[in-house]
Order: C-alpha cells, then structure tokens, then sequence
C-alpha cells in the first residue's frame, strides 16, 4: 500500500487530539519522508508541528547533518531545534543503547505537557525488533516490539508509520525528490540490526516476502496478550504499589508465585518509564533485593536504571550520580547555596529583617562522614548524626547527602531533621529558615514507616 500525506492524516486522527507535534528528526530517509508529509498537510493537522534533531557527537560529520536538518525545515517552514549531546563510548555497553537512551532522555525532558512526540519507526523497524526480542531470550512485553501510541514523559509517543514498508517510504522520497542523510554506521555489521538488517532479513524475504507484515502483526497479537496481562494483574499492582512515592512493597510481592512476582516487576518498571531489564537482572532482583533481610539495603542495576530497597520498600531510580562526600561549602549570607550533586539550601530571613551578613568562615556546610554527633533542640541529650538520620528514616543510600549546617566547627543544624542547640547562641542562625531543596527522594514518607 502506498504512502501518502493523507494516509498519514487517516492514521493522526485515530489518536487523541495532543497541544502539539514533536517530530523526532534525524534527517534519515524516514524522518525526513515523515516531516516532508507533515509539512504536506499544514492547516490540516491536529496540532501545532516542531522537530528537535539530536546531534549525539559520535561522527565526524554530525555537524554537518545538523546544518542540512536546519535546512530542511527551513525550506519546510517547521521550525527546529538542534542540540548537541558529545556522548562518549561506555566501555563495556552498547553504544548504540548509550545513544538511544541519552537521546530519549533529552525527548522526555523537551516534550511539553500533552503534547505527541512522533518518530519515524515503520513496519520493516517492527519486523527486526521483534527478531532481536526473540534472540535475545525476551519475555511478552519484549515481543510486543514497539507500540503505535504510549504514554511518554509529560505526553505520549506515536509511530504513525508502523503500517508503512521502507520500500513504500523509499518511494515516496524518491517521488519527492528528497536528499536525506545517509550515516555510513548504518553499513556496520557489528551492530546487531544492522547485521539483521542486511544479511538475515534479505534472505527470510526470499522465501516469506510477506515477513515483515506478519511479524509486525505477531508483535500487535504479543502487545494485546501484554496489555490484557497488564490489565489482570492491576488490581494486584495496587495492593503493593504507593502512587506517592512509586515505590513497591517487598512483603506484598513476596507472597506471589514467582511467575506473578516478575511480571509485576516488569510492570511496576515499564510504567516509570525505564528500559526493561532481563531475566538475569530480573531473577537478581528477586534473590538479592525481595529476599533479604528486612535491615539490608541491597541494589540491583541494570543500564539506566536501579533499584534498591529501604525496609520494606522497593525504590526504582536512574543510578545515583557521584558524589563527594569530603566537600566543604562555606556561606557568605547567600539566599541560595547549590550543593553539587544533592540539589541546593535556601536561606529564608524574617520579613523586613536585615540582610544577612555573616562573619568569613564560621558557618560551613559539610556532609556525613562518620563519627559526628550534635544537641537537637528539646532533647536535652547528644545524641550521633547518624542515629537522628535513622530515626528520620532517611534513605541509606541518601544519608552520605543529607546537608550538615556548622557553626564554628559545630553541628548547628541537620537540613531537613532537626536544629541543635548551637543555634540558640547566634543571632543570626536563630531568625533563618534553612530549606533543603532535594534534587530526588531522600527520607521515606511517615505514611510507609507505618507500613514496614
């Protein structure tokens, strides 16, 4: 079936009506024949149309390419951003999942609330998903392959093309005269796809030329057994799931059969939005983190992601930047301190009260590193950092970022859990507000410590 510009406005107006287009534009030959029938349809089109280029610095040329996708959308009167990653090979991983994740990661972050990010997927990218999947051992949700419509950061994510052959878009640009990019990676049979791509599916061809539109229909039959799965295993999601924090209870899944205790897993973590782990990973998270002692704090990771478990909670996260703990940040009377890797301290005076002007180098801001112990206000008792970062349940993993307030060499305050008595002894400190301002999760919520 041939592609057409009204073929497209057929599928877009099967889907809920966005507040906008975002068109991931690589300027390949498919994104490009997907912005040029985008393009065709000004006027026409549910929403307001944009395209975003990623420039993931791994070829010499790519700045070249930005400029011709620049270009393009000029002639097409779409406008365009470009943005610049300088991704550096990870040794050991993938360096085409190292591409794709930083460039989803920039996605999520620049598509607008409501808004429909397309990319130029078809149903050639659907038939070698699926191929891929079933090489590498993958479960249900894995041999759905890719959707045509999901939920996405702040909006969701089409592929309008999944119906539509690379020969039918082929056609269409050569029919249109278009000059895409051609990336010379795409010819390197390293690369798992490309491998596929070029060596395999040409010979399936041969004997099922049909193949790519009866594997794409295998993946749709997978993601419907998927999502009725999904469906059936909600109200048991429920149960051990806490909408407030994203977190999972450990005793609830516990006490499912095994086979239930994964798929939960496998859905607790597509829902947030994170790439889903293997079975390897899967059965660690199972030996390692649900059966450990309730007073462990076991971690599980897999690239892109984490998960740890304080109590009887599960916690999924991006993995935890680095961070140094052996810092020290002075204070000058700044409103607001930023504190590297652990977000930044506000520092809120009295109103109409003087500005603050504190003395050079009595008051620092220091990090937990063992040993250290303070007054809190009312107790009348010393009592070690450390226990007060406990009782406030304060995430293990957290706790070695957690802002330490000093007066003169002397714990005056713990941002976030207590005030010492320090502070009584200084004007100045005694009139400020100190407010943490957490760059992600750092104490468990009362409402779950009643649940452990």
């Amino acid at each position: 079936m041939p592609f057409t510009p009204e073929s497209l406005l057929s599928t877009l107006s099967r889907w809920p009506r966005p507040t906008g287009i975002l068109l991931g534009f690589s300027g390949g030959m498919d994104s490009h024949v997907l912005l040029h029938a985008l393009a065709q349809l000004a006027g026409r089109l549910p929403a307001p149309i944009r395209a975003i280029h990623v420039d993931h610095g791994l070829q010499a040329q790519s700045a070249t390419w930005s400029r011709h996708c620049e270009s393009v959308c000029e002639q097409l009167a779409i406008p365009v951003e470009v943005f610049a990653l300088q991704l550096k090979p990870v040794k050991g991983e993938s360096l085409e999942a190292v591409a794709r994740e930083a460039r989803y990661k920039l996605l999520s972050r620049e598509l607008k609330p409501d808004e429909m990010l397309l990319t130029a997927h078809h149903q050639d990218d659907q038939a070698e998903t699926l191929l891929l999947q079933l090489l590498r051992g993958a479960g249900l949700s894995g041999l759905a392959s890719m959707p045509a419509l999901t939920r996405f950061a702040q909006g969701q994510h089409a592929r309008p093309l999944l119906d539509t052959t690379r020969d039918a878009l082929k056609r269409y640009a050569t029919a249109a005269g278009l000059q895409w990019i051609e990336d010379d990676s795409n010819q390197d049979l390293s690369f798992d796809r490309n491998y596929l791509r070029h060596q395999v599916v040409p010979l399936l061809k041969v004997r099922w030329p049909a193949m790519a539109r009866t594997l794409s229909r295998s993946a749709r039959h997978c993601a419907e057994a998927d999502r009725l799965i999904e469906t059936l295993l909600s109200p048991i999601f429920d149960s051990a799931y806490d909408p407030a924090t994203g977190t999972v209870s450990a005793s609830v899944l516990n006490g499912l059969p095994s086979e239930q205790r994964s798929a939960l897993l496998r859905l607790w973590i597509r829902r947030h939005g994170f790439a889903s782990p293997g079975s390897t990973v899967l059965a660690r998270l199972s030996t390692e983190v649900l059966d450990a002692r309730l007073d462990a704090t076991s971690l599980v990771s897999w690239p892109g992601a984490e998960v740890r478990r304080y109590r009887d909670r599960l916690y999924l996260m991006p993995p935890l930047p680095p961070f140094d703990a052996s810092q020290t940040i002075s204070w000058n009377g700044e409103s607001e301190l930023p504190l590297p890797g652990s977000g930044r301290l506000c520092f809120q005076q009295p109103e109409g009260a003087t500005p603050a002007s504190p003395e050079s180098g009595r008051y620092r801001v220091v990090f937990r590193r063992g040993g250290e112990g303070c007054r809190p206000l009312g107790r009348g008792i010393r009592k070690q950092v450390k226990q007060l970062m406990q009782e406030a349940a304060v995430l293990p993993w957290m706790r070695e970022r957690v802002p330490i307030f000093m007066i003169d060499g002397e714990v005056a305050e713990i941002a976030g859990i207590c005030r010492c008595e320090p502070v009584l002894q200084d004007p100045l400190l005694k009139q400020l507000k100190i407010t943490w301002e957490a760059t992600m999760p750092w104490r468990q919520p009362p409402q779950l410590n009643n649940l452990d």
